[in-house]
């Protein structure tokens, strides 16, 4: 029995279609039948093994079958859902090819060595986002700006919260006098330095 060739697509909107996906694979000299093509109409932030038809084309494909993708992406979330998709596959003894990487079967060892690459580039600008990120809160607090949502009130408008709840007025009433959330009225009640003694 020869083996059968699968083709799986996704979009993330209804405005999409996954047709030009279809087209692409089959203008390699793979015929797609309308049976053993599969489309997701999903976020790509969403793992590969949640997607509907994904799960589906993984419970039709038999070792020694071949899917077909565009993209890696197509495959999972990020790199490390891609990695655990190819890996279900290995081990179902099913080929995997990606248009966009060329002709080769990502669950071969050749494969399997550019996959690698690929993880290690990702992981690598990952990091790079993470240390830009640091970099840039630490330079603007270093220049003295203020990180987070800016406050409603200013400190004088707090002093006055303060000193209106000890004199009875309820966080509600606090609250709508000056038009914030009671949650930002009990936090300014609750952030109330905390006087010290001083001795002679």
């Amino acid at each position: 029995m020869s083996a059968r060739v699968y083709g799986y697509g996704r979009v993330s909107t209804a405005e999409q279609t996954t047709e030009n996906q279809r087209q692409e694979l089959e203008s390699l000299g793979h015929e797609l039948q309308a049976q053993r093509w599969f489309s997701d109409t999903i976020s790509g932030k969403v793992p590969a093994k949640e997607r509907p038809q994904f799960s589906k084309l993984l419970e039709r494909m038999e070792a020694g079958d071949l899917l077909l993708v565009s993209k890696l992406d197509r495959l999972g979330r990020d790199m490390i859902d891609v990695l655990q998709t190819l890996k279900t596959l290995e081990e179902r003894s099913i080929r995997v090819k990606v248009n966009a990487l060329g002709d080769v079967d990502l669950t071969s060892a050749a494969g399997k060595v550019t996959v690698r690459v690929l993880a290690a580039v990702a992981e690598m600008e990952r990091d790079l986002l993470v240390e830009r990120t640091q970099a840039g809160l630490a330079r603007a607090k270093a220049e003295g700006k203020q990180l987070g949502r800016p406050t409603k009130t200013t400190e004088e408008q707090r002093h006055a919260i303060r000193a209106r709840l000890n004199e009875g007025v309820s966080v509600s009433q606090a609250a709508r006098d000056y038009g914030i959330s009671r949650a930002s009225v009990i936090a300014i009640r609750d952030s109330a330095p905390v006087a010290t003694e001083t001795f002679a």
